[in-house]
């Protein structure tokens, strides 16, 4: 809530007069207490997203938590892909937006504390990546929300059952042997080393140009429409763990059953900068990210991919059930 200024300049106003007479009146000195001095309004904090479902509705939540905290938020969600939104949290064109641990193999590359080993351990992920960003490029990494959006290769559950693919391995030896494949998926999940070349390393998996469909962005609920409807023959699609759309649209997701992907905790980043400077923004967020289990942000991810509600319809329910905004 904003001070009245106005009103307690006129109390104060009146107190000084009283002082004054009495010290008039009195030889002894007088003592006031020192003005309270004003803290003026918080931010404006800059918050960023990736432009999938998900990193959306994370960064909607981050703003409307810290708006109920007094906060002014300015809202750049949807920034871009992985590259573009960290560049710009670097540049300090963006001050927080959610990232996952599993980022750090990427982000820290070549550093020997950073090998797809650790990723693949949750915490220890978490807690890699946290001492590598503050260290090398001050940003924090703050609580984690313990919900594993991990890389997954989705289906139709009728296709699947026809094929007999069950897991990774399975689809391996689908392609393998010819058989038909169309993949639809990002360009990033293609290339990122942590992403479809992780699977195609572990499980001996090539796929021809003319056998992927890549779509602009990461957002899964494209590529899992195009899965559902068959869309330029697309038969399997990049998704993510904590998808709401799977069930509805009649997917099953392939096991990674030989532990090729890294475990993704959505994480708030901000730059240290900006924490020192506001720091109970740690403790704002930190009981909304643990509220937020796998079962959770299904639920909420299925409200925006399935029933077409808005990230901030969402974000607010969230909040508000929760007890954490009034």
């Amino acid at each position: 809530m904003r001070k009245n200024w106005k009103g307690a300049a006129a109390v104060f106003a009146a107190f000084a007069t009283v002082v004054l007479l009495a010290g008039c009146s009195s030889p002894s000195p007088s003592t006031k207490p020192a003005a309270e001095e004003p803290t003026g309004p918080k931010g404006p904090i800059i918050v960023g997203s990736k432009i999938d479902t998900e990193g959306e509705l994370l960064a909607t939540i981050i703003q409307q938590t810290l708006e109920s905290k007094g906060f002014t938020v300015t809202d750049k969600s949807q920034t871009g892909t992985t590259d573009v939104v960290r560049k710009a949290l670097l540049a300090g064109d963006v001050d927080i937006y959610p990232e996952y641990t599993g980022s750090g193999l990427i982000f820290f590359e070549g550093d020997p504390a950073a090998t797809p080993e650790v990723f693949k351990d949750p915490e220890q992920g978490y807690q890699t990546v946290k001492k590598l960003d503050l260290e090398k490029n001050q940003i924090v990494w703050l609580t984690p929300a313990k919900a594993n959006n991990t890389w997954l290769i989705a289906v139709k559950k009728d296709f699947a059952e026809k094929n007999g693919l069950m897991n990774m391995t399975d689809f391996a030896k689908y392609v393998n042997d010819g058989k038909t494949v169309k993949l639809a998926a990002s360009d990033e999940f293609f290339n990122n080393a942590d992403a479809f070349p992780a699977f195609s390393k572990t499980y001996g998996i090539n796929l021809k140009d003319n056998q992927k469909v890549i779509f602009s962005g990461g957002n899964t609920a494209q590529t899992e429409k195009a899965v559902a409807d068959g869309t330029e023959g697309v038969n399997f699609g990049m998704a993510y763990g904590t998808d709401g759309a799977l069930a509805d649209l009649g997917l099953a997701v392939l096991e990674d059953d030989k532990g090729a992907q890294l475990v993704y905790w959505p994480v708030p980043t901000i730059r240290k900068s900006v924490l020192e400077k506001y720091p109970e923004i740690e403790a704002d967020l930190a009981p909304v990210f643990q509220a937020l289990t796998i079962e959770k942000l299904q639920e909420l991810n299925a409200r925006i991919q399935v029933n077409g509600e808005s990230a901030e319809k969402v974000a607010s329910d969230f909040l508000t059930s929760g007890g954490f905004v009034q």
